[in-house]
């Protein structure tokens, strides 16, 4: 998600549609960090596998620069070929 003040927030949700309401609302349902940044802006959602997996991908993208986070907000092809290299378990 794209925040009102341009920083870019990467979380995970079995319902997207319903964590996008819940860090809009003032049900103190929403991640800390978007208190304040609202209106947000959806870039891009995609199934990824089992919770594991996605927490897993969660982790490296937050990890990355903003300016590669961007990069695979604006190409999908690009965010499943990073999606896929997804290192294996230690």
């Amino acid at each position: 998600m794209r925040c009102s003040d341009g920083t870019l927030y990467t979380g995970i949700a079995t319902d997207v549609s319903r964590r996008l309401t819940e860090h809009e609302g003032a049900t103190g349902r929403g991640a800390k960090y978007l208190r304040g940044k609202l209106p947000l802006e959806l870039l891009l959602a995609r199934v990824v596998g089992t919770r594991e997996v996605a927490l897993r991908v969660e982790h490296r993208i937050k990890r990355l620069p903003r300016a590669r986070k961007a990069e695979l907000a604006r190409d999908a092809a690009l965010l499943d070929r990073f999606v896929a290299a997804r290192p294996t378990p230690t």
